[in-house]
């Protein structure tokens, strides 16, 4: 039986409008490298192990990108880039679809966030182990700890506590199946239906992934708060 080869993506064709800078969030510096570099350097267990060793990554950068060729990743041979699209899910589909002929159906891919550069070493390679004999795959997800308030939507009246005892935050990288990913990321996007990130549309599907505890400190910059909160957490690796 032939093993399963490891794929990397990273979706990195959005703006970050929130972070309000010249340029993408995963473009901004962190410590004296790209966001971007350092989220798939975050990676670097798969690069350097013979047992997990990445066949390859794709990194899905918009159409009129000026800044991939300042990156770190531009320059290794390991990785490609190609053209994203308008939302997550098509960038990582247009991923996926570069991968078509290279990929088989059970092989794993494991799609990460580009503004997500503080990934333990620790959290990916429970993810591998766990996963490695799964049918469908999963993600790294961090249990929900604040007490939780819902209210009308637009209001700021409570109308109720929620129950936070089964609910968890979905953290990347999360991992699936080739063949599994692309056709139900193709099903969500053809249907219209919305899809936050890959396991919504593996969940759509019909399918089930499987949850991996995570680390909290595995954030994504999203305002420019985060940085320095990113700074701190890589700091204590």
């Amino acid at each position: 039986m032939t093993t399963p080869r490891l794929w990397l993506i990273i979706p990195a064709a959005g703006a970050g409008k929130r972070m309000n800078s010249a340029r993408p969030k995963q473009y901004l510096s962190l410590r004296g490298s790209l966001i971007l570099d350092l989220a798939i350097e975050s990676m670097s267990d798969c690069f350097a192990s013979d047992n997990t060793a990445l066949a390859g990554c794709i990194v899905a950068i918009s159409v009129d990108d000026p800044w991939w060729c300042d990156t770190r990743a531009s320059q290794n041979d390991r990785v490609t880039s190609v053209t994203g699209g308008q939302e997550r899910a098509d960038s990582v589909l247009a991923a996926l679809d570069a991968l078509d002929g290279q990929a088989g159906p059970d092989d794993w891919v494991l799609v990460h966030d580009a503004a997500r550069p503080c990934l333990h070493p620790d959290d990916l390679n429970r993810l591998l182990t766990e996963l490695k004999d799964h049918q469908v795959g999963g993600l790294l997800a961090a249990p929900v700890t604040d007490t939780l308030k819902k209210t009308a939507a637009g209001g700021q009246d409570v109308l109720e506590t929620v129950d936070r005892s089964q609910l968890w935050r979905a953290l990347t990288p999360q991992m699936f199946r080739f063949g599994i990913l692309r056709c139900a990321l193709k099903s969500a996007l053809a249907a219209g239906l919305p899809v936050t990130d890959e396991a919504s549309a593996v969940e759509q599907a019909g399918y089930f992934p499987c949850i991996v505890e995570g680390r909290p400190d595995n954030i994504k910059i999203t305002v420019p708060a985060d940085l320095a909160l990113a700074d701190f957490v890589l700091s204590r690796f």
